[in-house]
């Protein structure tokens, strides 16, 4: 997966697989200096103890509000739910 940053959607929301299995999932304006955040355990509280994090998903959205939304729709899935999203079972509009 590449970390890039897009000039033209510049959020997004992201979930990493942390080193115990469990999801995390966030969002950031900087993805690449957000996942280096949670590798380096400078990153959220949650992430800290269960180094090392993998980016397994990321979506683009068009500002933070929207980010934002879509944080809390998918911090409100059940666990199946994430894995098939991630694993391209699910489209991100479902």
């Amino acid at each position: 997966m590449r970390l890039i940053m897009n000039e033209q959607y510049p959020w997004f929301v992201y979930i990493l697989r942390c080193g115990d299995g469990s999801f995390y999932v966030g969002i950031t304006n900087n993805l690449k200096e957000r996942f280096e955040e949670h590798n380096s355990g400078e990153g959220a509280k949650y992430t800290r103890g269960r180094r090392p994090v993998k980016l397994v998903y990321k979506e683009d959205h068009i500002n933070k509000s929207e980010a934002r939304k879509r944080e809390i729709e998918l911090k409100g899935w059940r666990r199946e739910k994430k894995e098939r999203l991630i694993a391209g079972f699910l489209c991100p509009e479902e």
